[in-house]
């Protein structure tokens, strides 16, 4: 699953590709904007690296399936 995070004052977004199901996430998300666990977002990608964003600086979460890769040529 791909985890798409808007963070305020940063041109650029994360993207986290993660084993969690959007339920988690969700509930990851939600807990840190209640101010839980210290008001920070903490969630865990494919690699088992830990990601680590201040609730205070999210602009939005996107949660949705993995982009695949495409293979193959356009149609000229």
């Amino acid at each position: 699953m791909e985890v798409k995070i808007g963070v305020a004052d940063s041109p650029r977004e994360l993207v986290v590709v993660s084993d969690q199901t959007p339920d988690e996430v969700e509930a990851l998300v939600t807990a840190a904007l209640g101010g839980a666990n210290g008001g920070v977002l903490a969630l865990v990608d494919e690699k088992g690296r830990k990601v680590l964003v201040q609730a205070a600086k999210l602009a939005y979460v996107e949660i949705g399936p993995a982009a695949l890769g495409k293979v193959g040529f356009a149609a000229m």
